[in-house]
């Protein structure tokens, strides 16, 4: 059967085509194996990228150093660069252009080049969290840069240029348009219902089961109504919060216990995808301007999960549908 859904929050509607669907392990995906030739990401390797920014690492060792943990770096080949100036917002004609200032990191996850981040310890899922919190705490207080997006890219389909386990950030001078979509669609519903359409969209979710894949006592982990991509999974706090860098030791040790369950599902059972997550919160503080007034109590952070099965081609890029052959339904089936 084939149905037209709309997303709640950002008003777009995609087509759920069973029809087209597969297995899970009808996926066409490529098995890679992993490498360690030269890799400048493993531990001893530190000279062979940029000065770290922060770390977690074992006491009495020294920066730049062997005995880390957790290292950030600034991305050798960036999408954007940190300048002592302002951005400078220019026209030329009918267009606008301005300057291509921001900030690009590389979080290095582990030392250990063949541990992905489904088969980490617990403890150092917590300490990536907790570099992802610090990055967010630290990169806030730079009024140029309006908004900070957390990213991971698995397998050479899922964009990763590198195989060693690590993670991205990426800070803009200007809101991204995906990002201005949810907030926009959050802020229509509190103003029209006074309460924030994730809470109401996750108390749904519980009480209907039919998509949810995980619930503990602070997290729900769905396949969203109108997912975009097969076996597409949000992860959010049960809790309000607009602002991933609020949230406190025990929740990151109860998000690293969730995050560790659900890659490793989507690993076992659907042939080790390439997938991406990205981490959605709101932009920083300084921003909550009169448009977005009260935007932390309408806006509600969370994880999207979004597993490389299918590509987008023609029909996608030229409409903006989205074609997802497998129902949220089925997909949270499985994972369950």
């Amino acid at each position: 059967m084939t149905e037209l859904r709309k997303d709640p929050i950002i008003d777009n509607w995609v087509i759920i085509s069973t029809e087209r669907g597969r297995r899970p392990l009808d996926y066409k995906i490529k098995i890679e194996e992993k490498k360690k030739d030269s890799c400048v990401f493993c531990e001893g390797n530190e000279g062979k990228t940029p000065p770290e920014i922060f770390t977690f690492r074992k006491k009495g060792t020294r920066e730049n150093s062997p005995g880390w943990k957790v290292r950030v770096v600034t991305n050798k080949y960036p999408a954007l660069k940190m300048e002592e100036r302002e951005a400078a917002l220019e026209k030329a004609g009918m267009f606008w252009k301005m300057d291509g200032l921001g900030v690009h990191e590389v979080i290095i996850e582990t030392p250990h080049h063949h541990k992905d981040f489904d088969n980490l310890s617990i403890g150092n899922i917590v300490l990536i969290l907790k570099t992802y919190r610090q990055r967010y705490l630290d990169l806030s207080k730079d009024k140029r840069i309006k908004y900070i997006l957390i990213f991971k890219n698995y397998g050479i389909d899922g964009g990763a240029s590198l195989e060693h386990p690590h993670s991205q950030l990426i800070g803009t001078p200007i809101i991204p348009q995906r990002i201005k979509e949810e907030l926009k669609g959050a802020k229509e519903y509190f103003d029209l219902n006074g309460r924030c359409i994730f809470c109401d969209y996750i108390k749904q979710e519980i009480k209907s089961k039919d998509r949810l894949i995980k619930e503990t006592e602070k997290y729900v982990a769905i396949s969203p109504f109108a997912a975009r991509f097969p076996f597409e999974i949000w992860i959010l706090p049960k809790y309000h919060n607009a602002c991933y860098e609020e949230i406190g030791d025990n929740d990151i040790l109860s998000l690293a216990r969730v995050m560790k369950e659900i890659l490793s599902d989507i690993k076992k059972k659907l042939n080790n995808p390439p997938y991406n997550f990205i981490i959605h919160t709101a932009p920083s503080k300084e921003f909550f301007t009169r448009e977005w007034l009260n935007l932390d109590k309408k806006y509600h952070w969370h994880i999207e999960i979004i597993p490389r099965l299918t590509k987008i081609a023609g029909f996608e890029w030229g409409t903006g549908f989205y074609i997802n052959t497998t129902s949220p339904e089925e997909a949270a089936r499985i994972l369950r």
